[in-house]
C-alpha cells in the first residue's frame, strides 16, 4: 500500500499542469469530471437495479423533493433549460409516473409540478446508492487523497456554481 502511495504521488508530480498552461487543466479537470459522474450514476443504478433515467429527468427530480411545488417555468429558469425542454421532459416523466402536473383551483393559467412517490422512493434510493458507491471508493484512497478531496470541496462547489448560473442565463 505504501509503494502505491509513492508511485501515485510520482505520477502526480510528473502530471501535474504548468500553471502557465491551463488548457491543460481545464482538458483534466474535464477528463475526470463527466466519467466519475457517469460512473457515479452507472454504479448506483448497478447497485439498486434503478430504471436508467436521463441525467435531464434525474436533475428534474433533485428540483422537486418531497412537498415541493414547482411550474414549468420555474423548472426551467432553476434548471437553465428552455421552456420547451422541460415542457417535452415533464410530458416523458408524467407517462413515465415520475411527476404528476396539476392546475390549481385559484389560477387556471399556472400548472403545478410534482415529483410523484414513486420518483421520490426511486430518487432516495439512487441517493443512497450513490453516497454507498462513493464511501467505498473513497476507503480505497489513502488518506492524504481523502484530505485532498475534502480540501478541494468548497472550489468545486463555487465551479458548480457558477456553470450552473451561466447555463441559467443561456437558458433565457
Amino acid at each position: 500500500m505504501e509503494q502505491r502511495r509513492h508511485e501515485a504521488s510520482e505520477v502526480e508530480n510528473t502530471d501535474a499542469p504548468d500553471p502557465a498552461d491551463s488548457s491543460a487543466g481545464l482538458a483534466r479537470l474535464n477528463q475526470v469530471i463527466s466519467p466519475l459522474r457517469r460512473g457515479l450514476l452507472k454504479a448506483a443504478r448497478a447497485a439498486e437495479q434503478l430504471p436508467d433515467l436521463p441525467d435531464a429527468q434525474i436533475e428534474v427530480l433533485r428540483a422537486l423533493p418531497a412537498g415541493v411545488v414547482r411550474s414549468p417555468g420555474e423548472l426551467a429558469v432553476d434548471l437553465g433549460l428552455s421552456r420547451p425542454t422541460v415542457s417535452n421532459l415533464l410530458k416523458a416523466m408524467e407517462a413515465a409516473g415520475l411527476v404528476t402536473r396539476e392546475v390549481p383551483t385559484g389560477d387556471r393559467r399556472r400548472v403545478e409540478v410534482h415529483a410523484s412517490k414513486r420518483a421520490l422512493g426511486l430518487f432516495d434510493r439512487f441517493d443512497r446508492a450513490s453516497a454507498n458507491v462513493l464511501d467505498e471508493a473513497l476507503a480505497a484512497l489513502s488518506d492524504d487523497d481523502r484530505a485532498l478531496l475534502a480540501d478541494a470541496l468548497p472550489a468545486l462547489e463555487r465551479l458548480r456554481d457558477v456553470v450552473q448560473d451561466a447555463a441559467r442565463g443561456s437558458a433565457s
